[in-house]
């Protein structure tokens, strides 16, 4: 940092040139930047020439320096720099003594009509005479608040689990590895470490840096409402909701704090319609510390599930209302396209999780006592991904899978299929079957399948390659209604009575 000693052309002359080395950018390349010529800022930085605010701010967003050229810039005329960008009188730990400010949080929850997807972004600035090489975030979750016995018993049965979560991180645009510290249904709690297997990135004194993480959430398991808690002295907090519009989204906000009671926002939300979205967008100045602003929103066009009259609907119609895609849509009959993995991985992580969070909200309107089964086309995307759980609860996620070998002994069971559940269907299946398929990073692998499990993945490869099990069906054999059916719950039986 400058010395207390230079003058104010002096210092924000010294913060640019810095900022310049830091980031390794020449004269001529800020100002393509920013969009002045490569003589101005020679001129700036020979003292030949008083800076423009405008191109202050410039400066200051593509050097990345976390309001440090701007609070040089402030001194300039004497001016004291705005409340987001002054240096912070009192910092926070991150739990070893060490303290931090945000200079700036902006967090987007993006809702696709089925799942959630969360992605923080903080600007954090060290004021401590130590590095910091770790950070502590929390995920909660609550579909029913208000009624915390609903809700307990709600994630008994269907636990938040890491791998829906598809968590990411990064700070300074470097991939995080991180440490579970809390694991519990509806409430995870994990270390950041600024490291990963290239490197380790600390946030060193005086530094800052953006770390942002996202998760995913299905909307079996997120209730609508949004919560953030101010934990570290904070200069300015803004959020963004992205809901479809066709769902006719209505949001409003309440603040808490330590010292008073749940108050409506001060300031407006703002409401903007773009591109079939209604985005909703709030921000604050210096929100105190420990202070909550919830938000929360209905969507008037679609009422909550549990308000839903379905009792006159057909398994079918209830498989439709939670999003699976039913027979007569083309995109069931028609190969899936591959993923380039890893290069797609991000991809593949988003459409797990709508996967996921699409069995889950299937879960709720039947029983599946064989295990169940989702691939990508059901639920209209078109990618080459799936998953199976076993009864036992086992999850198993498929990249690009292919059958590449085939047991000589089959059998013939009655199979459902969520894109057609009012009839089951007589198919035989080999006993055993051996499956090609990648990891997200890309590895190809083989595996073996039996039995029960067999015959569940073997009907998602199916579906990946555009065909349904009528296709498989005994020439002459018909599916029959499903109220005729009476194993439904039960598994799959075999010569060794297991599934």
């Amino acid at each position: 940092m400058p010395s207390a000693q230079q003058l104010p052309d002096e210092a924000f002359i010294a913060e640019l040139k810095r900022w310049r080395d830091v980031r390794g950018i020449s004269q001529t390349a800020l100002a393509k930047l920013v969009g002045y010529t490569p003589s101005y800022i020679s001129k700036v930085e020979g003292g030949q020439q008083r800076p423009s605010g405008e191109f202050a701010t410039s400066a200051d967003r593509e050097l990345r320096t976390g309001g440090a050229l701007m609070r040089a810039y402030a001194e300039l005329d004497g001016r004291t720099p705005a409340a987001h960008l002054r240096a912070p009188e009192s910092g926070a730990s991150d739990g070893r003594g060490t303290s931090l400010t945000v200079e700036l949080e902006d967090t987007t929850l993006h809702y696709d009509g089925h799942v959630y997807r969360a992605t923080q972004r903080r600007l954090l600035r060290n004021d401590s005479l130590d590095p910091v090489a770790r950070y502590l975030i929390r995920i909660s979750v609550d579909r029913y608040p208000g009624d915390p016995k609903r809700s307990n018993a709600h994630f008994r049965e269907h636990p938040l689990t890491w791998e829906e979560i598809q968590l990411q991180a990064s700070i300074g645009g470097e991939p995080l590895t991180w440490r579970v510290q809390h694991d519990r249904d509806a409430f995870k709690e994990l270390w950041l470490l600024f490291e990963n297997d290239e490197g380790r990135y600390p946030l060193y004194p005086g530094e800052s840096a953006w770390l942002e993480y996202s998760y995913s959430v299905g909307d079996d398991k997120w209730g609508t409402w949004f919560q953030r808690a101010v934990r570290l002295p904070t200069h300015l907090l803004s959020v963004r909701l992205d809901f479809p519009a066709d769902l006719s989204p209505r949001v409003w906000g309440t603040e808490t704090t330590m010292t008073a009671e749940a108050l409506p926002f001060r300031t407006a939300i703002r409401q903007v319609h773009q591109n079939g979205r209604s985005v909703f967008t709030w921000s604050t100045e210096d929100p105190p510390l420990h202070a909550r602003y919830r938000l929360e929103w209905k969507f008037r066009a679609r009422p909550d599930r549990e308000e839903r009259q379905m009792d006159d609907a057909t398994v079918s119609e209830r498989m439709r209302a939670v999003g699976v895609v039913q027979e007569g849509d083309p995109i069931l009959t028609k190969a899936a396209r591959r993923l380039d993995l890893p290069a797609e991985a991000e991809d593949a992580r988003r459409v797990i999780a709508e996967l996921i969070s699409a069995c889950e909200r299937a879960a709720t309107v039947h029983v599946f006592g064989k295990g169940i089964g989702m691939a990508a086309p059901q639920i209209g995307i078109d990618r080459a991904a799936a998953i199976v759980r076993t009864p036992e609860g086992e999850s198993i996620t498929l990249f690009n899978p292919q059958i590449v070998e085939e047991s000589p002994d089959s059998d013939e069971q009655y199979e459902g299929c969520l894109s057609f559940f009012d009839v089951r269907g007589k198919v035989p299946r080999p006993l055993a079957i051996s499956v090609e398929h990648q990891d997200i990073d890309g590895m190809e692998r083989i595996t073996i399948f039996e039995r029960g499990l067999a015959r569940l993945v073997a009907h998602e490869v199916d579906h990946l390659h555009g065909r349904l099990y009528r296709d498989r069906m005994r020439e002459g054999v018909d599916p029959i209604p499903v109220s005729e059916y009476r194993g439904t719950g039960s598994r799959w039986q075999y010569e060794a009575g297991r599934a």
